[in-house]
């Protein structure tokens, strides 16, 4: 396989200093991918259903400490941990998009998957979809609703990714610079979230992810993460 095609075509880029920690990514990435809803108390016995959260840690030695906050979701490794120990290859990688997928009526729930991601982002579905009407109508038609008893995860909104290849290829003209655009980074209201295409050097994801500020969670594993974070002052990762 050729190096272009093995490298990451699509990619994203946080901000560390610019996000404040709204969670606005979190909700829109639930009302985006049909995911379900739980209460309190299911998610205190750990069944919580998110494909991206908010992680919080203090930086700094007592009193001089202050908050730092980092979303945390599926990185599509380009060598992910998770594809090789499922035994029915529910978790895949796509060639061509170089994304990592999750084919839902393969899935068995061993959770295989999950035990072996080092980022703790692949959720075990528990839960059967029914919602009462009239809320049924705010579910997403372009993504499946998934059965009880799958694993889910991020999948950086596939289902825009192929909507705007479409759209272009119909128009017979490239994908713009910011074209396709996934749920979290749309919802965010400092831009500090930034996706497109790798491959394209003048991309805005391109250019933010050559920045010196720039470092990849656990990339000392080997994992190949396509997430660079943006570390700033006295944030994690500096």
């Amino acid at each position: 396989m050729a190096e272009e095609e093995r490298s990451a075509k699509w990619g994203m880029v946080i901000d560390l200093d610019l996000c404040t920690g709204c969670n606005a990514c979190v909700t829109a990435c639930s009302m985006e991918n049909n995911i379900k809803w739980v209460g309190e108390e299911d998610a205190g016995y750990g069944r919580g259903m998110h494909w991206i959260r908010m992680e919080r840690f203090w930086t700094g030695e007592y009193p001089e400490v202050k908050p730092t906050r980092r979303p945390m979701l599926c990185q599509h490794c380009g060598n992910a941990p998770c594809e090789p120990v499922c035994p029915v290859f529910a978790s895949v990688h796509s060639e061509e998009e170089q994304l990592n997928l999750q084919v839902y009526n393969r899935c068995i729930g061993t959770r295989y998957c999950g035990n072996n991601c080092p980022y703790f982002v692949r959720v075990f579905n528990f839960f059967d979809y029914e919602i009462p009407e009239p809320m049924n109508y705010y579910l997403n038609p372009d993504v499946s609703v998934r059965r009880r008893g799958v694993m889910e995860k991020c999948t950086f909104c596939v289902h825009r990714i192929q909507r705007g290849q479409q759209r272009a290829n119909i128009e017979n003209r490239e994908v713009a610079d910011g074209e396709i655009i996934t749920a979290c980074a749309q919802a965010c209201p400092t831009d500090a979230i930034i996706f497109g295409n790798m491959r394209d050097p003048e991309s805005a994801v391109s250019k933010a992810a050559r920045s010196q500020r720039g470092f990849r969670e656990l990339d000392y594993l080997g994992t190949e993460p396509r997430i660079i974070y943006l570390k700033g002052e006295g944030t994690y990762g500096s």
